[in-house]
């Protein structure tokens, strides 16, 4: 069980309070947490010297992911996403015969969550059991387009086995489409260098065919003879054409949350993936800014990589997908563990 704490940091433009929780378990693992945009900031692995492993990319400071200079070119480092993570095809959903248009700033599509999504929401921090932080955010009917006025919590927790866990629920006031994930980029290496020999897995033999928008089309393809092939383990800097990077949804081959969905090997340290979610959603950040991150580390394009749980991406626009609608009397729940391990 991790003991919890939290920080005032100061005030968001908007004027509400943005705080730092720190959750750290008896490993000596530390994650650092902010209620804007519910993000994790850090994930600190405690090695033999005492030093540490910071697993995800980020900032030191809450302010820079409201920065100018980071929403310019903005990768959503550590972030949650809604309503809905990935892209929505037309930026326009149809629901019970209504069709709803949704707010964008790209051209043809919507994505994660439209022009202010969940990323950019101080969240609240709600009363809980004394080992979990769980915080709040409620969308207004008609936010970004959305019909219904969506409740939605995250629940963090880390445990002793250095598993970071985070859960989803949701209710609406009328159908509405929800499909949350979240965005952490990581780098095994202490946020350093690039991914390039990182080893990834997938337990996933098909993919999901994108537009040139990389909206998905319905379309399910074998991950077999191709690049986007790791069902076994695969360095994305080995692949052909390493440089047009990967931004590629994986339906998985068994769901639950006791199977291992994906997984990333480097140096000793590994992370493995745990979710109740039917798909993994890979970017390899080659699309990423150039800008000074945590302990001045420079990143740029290729140093992270995002395994992002979900359902099918643009699923609302696609019959054969799961179902992304919620309803009045409804709750939505997504859980996924983040487990990490080291030699």
């Amino acid at each position: 069980m991790a003991e919890i704490s939290e920080q005032l940091y100061g005030q968001h433009p908007n004027g509400k309070d943005v705080f730092v929780y720190t959750l750290k378990n008896e490993a000596g693992t530390i994650v650092n947490i902010t209620n804007y945009g519910a993000i994790i900031m850090a994930l600190k692995i405690k090695k033999s010297d005492n030093t540490y492993n910071d697993i995800v990319l980020g900032f030191d400071d809450p302010g820079q992911y409201w920065s100018e200079t980071y929403l310019k070119n903005y990768p959503y480092f550590g972030a949650a996403i809604g309503r809905y993570g990935n892209r929505i095809d037309k930026a326009s959903i149809t629901i019970d015969g209504t069709e709803y248009k949704l707010n964008s700033h790209n051209p043809g599509y919507q994505l994660h969550g439209g022009v202010e999504g969940f990323d950019k929401k101080v969240w609240e921090r709600v009363p809980s059991a004394d080992d979990e932080l769980v915080l709040q955010y409620v969308s207004a009917d008609g936010e970004e387009g959305f019909p219904g006025e969506l409740t939605a919590q995250i629940i963090f927790r880390l445990n002793n086995n250095n598993e970071l866990s985070y859960e989803y629920k949701a209710t609406t006031t009328k159908p509405t489409a929800v499909n949350l994930t979240h965005h952490s980029y990581f780098n095994l290496n202490n946020g350093e260098g690039d991914i390039h020999t990182h080893d990834l897995k997938i337990n996933a033999a098909h993919y999901l065919e994108q537009d040139a928008n990389y909206c998905t089309t319905g379309k399910v393809l074998p991950v077999k003879d191709t690049r986007n092939d790791f069902t076994g383990f695969n360095q994305t800097g080995k692949i052909e054409n390493p440089e047009n990077g990967i931004d590629i949804s994986f339906p998985l081959d068994t769901i639950g949350i006791e199977n291992v969905a994906a997984e990333a090997n480097f140096n000793g340290t590994k992370l493995e993936v745990f979710t109740t979610e039917p798909l993994v959603h890979l970017y390899n950040a080659y699309g990423a800014p150039e800008i000074t991150g945590k302990n001045g580390t420079q990143y740029k394009p290729f140093s992270g990589f995002c395994f992002e749980t979900q359902k099918h991406p643009n699923a609302i626009r696609i019959e054969s997908f799961p179902n992304t609608i919620l309803r009045a009397g409804e709750e939505y729940y997504t859980k996924t563990v983040y487990r990490i391990t080291t030699a």
